[in-house]
């Protein structure tokens, strides 16, 4: 079955595009139900399952938070920074499958996820020590705009 590219759907992906700060189904939702009053969460995440799906989009699993998108597809890694739960994009890392010789499979691809302390924690002198990934929306747009 055909879908079509319906205006809601470019809408979240415009949304997603050209920004860093990795927004969760919910973020998306709430920046655009003023310019859409009959979007709902459910077509979000099901215009969002499409977009990853056709590789527009990528999911970025956060463990115990809500998954995160980016409108960024082309290669790169994410970090999810241990004390504000924000995502950071990871670039210009070179990750090699050395010793993957002995393999008698065929690897195909891989994920990396990085955990760690975002640029803007290690500035304020956050400690590496907090495991607890905080609830809510105040730490979406910690990493935006930092160089990881």
């Amino acid at each position: 079955m055909v879908q079509r590219n319906t205006r809601q759907r470019q809408a979240i992906l415009n949304q997603l595009r050209g920004r860093t700060d990795h927004p969760t189904a919910q973020t998306l939702y709430a920046e655009l139900k003023h310019a859409w009053p009959s979007l709902s969460l459910g077509t979000v995440y099901s215009n969002l399952a499409y977009l990853c799906k056709n590789g527009q989009a990528l999911k970025v699993p956060c463990g115990s938070g809500a998954d995160r998108y980016d409108g960024t597809t082309a290669r790169h890694y994410h970090m999810i920074c241990l004390h504000c739960g924000g995502v950071c994009d990871v670039t210009n890392l070179v990750v090699s499958l050395r010793g993957a010789e002995g393999f008698a499979g065929e690897i195909q691809g891989f994920d990396i996820q990085f955990k760690g302390i975002c640029p803007a924690c290690k500035k304020k002198g956050r400690a590496a020590e907090t495991t607890e990934t905080p609830q809510g929306s105040e730490y979406i747009q910690h990493c935006e705009g930092e160089e990881s």
